[in-house]
């Protein structure tokens, strides 16, 4: 099976090559920018067979010129949300993938692509129906144009007559391999390097009828958007627009309690509730930012009705699960 993975040296596209070859996939062609060279890291160890940079990739496979591809995995996108550019955004998120897209179709490859809950915005549903797409963003806006350029595709054909398109709307990722986002990164990852800087985790305070720490957010597992995909690349047949959460939304506080108690617990140290690590000082609130103020998310909860009717029934981690392993993880990587 030869398979593409773009933005193969970001966080989930890596992630996505290293999970295709402990499945035994290693014809893996890579693409992405790495203007950032440290991200190259993401992609050792890994199995590929070839890599090219994104600005000559797209025009040579709409011509062709990599022979029968099985499936585009494709996560290549500007995912900051705070990309004010909306020129630069539906270039890299929309017009990119309508033309892979249309490659992709002409040649009967399989597209997996990544979408965002971001689409949903203002929304208190998370159900991929029209009805629920509040985009606050241009970020959001790009995924959502994308969204319903599919919707058509899939609307239109009639079954079996068009190569498999499925599209994951990822809720608030987290894991392995997302230390070059810098401010995008996870609260998690942040989290962690806030406790080893200064010995503290801090987190906004009360803002929109929810109290201190307590908006909440659907946490997801690198590892388990993986699966996820995998799951799809095995079952041709599933074309869609999916919410890929763990469909629990779970609040900021949990994240640092199992951050910290990850950290303590490393240390031989005893793990220690919410208000005991607040009294303690090792959890601080500050007042909520202005700049956020009318652009923020304070809930978050993927419905996976549409992801489960399909068959997929795979398990997701919880935040005090999910974030203990990702703890691990940075702690063997410092010590590096």
């Amino acid at each position: 099976m030869k398979i593409v993975v773009t933005g193969a040296a970001g966080m989930i596209g890596s992630n996505i090559v290293h999970g295709l070859n402990a499945v035994g996939i290693t014809d893996i062609i890579a693409v992405d920018d790495l203007s950032d060279g440290p991200k190259y890291r993401n992609l050792l160890g890994a199995q590929l067979s070839d890599y090219f940079d994104k600005s000559d990739f797209y025009a040579r496979f709409a011509r062709g010129d990599f022979g029968k591809v099985d499936a585009v995995l494709h996560q290549g996108a500007c995912s900051d949300t705070m990309e004010h550019n909306g020129k630069f955004m539906l270039d890299t998120n929309y017009r990119c993938s309508k033309d892979l897209l249309d490659a992709c179709q002409a040649q009967g490859t399989r597209l997996l692509y990544a979408s965002s809950a971001a689409t949903y915005g203002g929304s208190a549903s998370f159900i991929e129906q029209p009805e629920f797409e509040q985009p606050l963003n241009v970020y959001g806006y790009s995924k959502l144009l994308f969204d319903n350029v599919v919707r058509r595709m899939i609307s239109r054909s009639q079954s079996g007559q068009s190569a498999q398109v499925a599209g994951f709307r990822y809720f608030n990722v987290y894991g392995p391999r997302e230390q070059h986002k810098a401010r995008m990164a996870s609260v998690a990852f942040h989290h962690f390097n806030q406790f080893a800087e200064t010995g503290k985790v801090k987190l906004f305070g009360d803002y929109g009828g929810y109290s201190a720490g307590a908006q909440s957010r659907d946490f997801v597992l690198v590892d388990d958007v993986v699966a996820v995909n995998l799951w799809f690349l095995q079952h041709p047949d599933q074309s869609g627009i999916f919410n890929l959460g763990t469909g629990t939304a779970q609040p900021f506080n949990d994240v640092a309690v199992a951050t910290v108690n990850a950290v303590r617990t490393s240390k031989g140290d005893s793990a220690l509730p919410l208000q005991e690590l607040v009294k303690q000082g090792l959890i601080e609130y500050i007042p909520f930012p202005q700049a956020l103020v009318g652009k923020y998310q304070c809930f978050t909860q993927a419905d996976l009705s549409a992801l489960r009717a399909t068959g997929c029934d795979h398990r997701f981690a919880t935040v005090a699960q999910g974030v203990q392993r990702y703890v691990a993880w940075m702690s063997a990587q410092a010590k590096t």
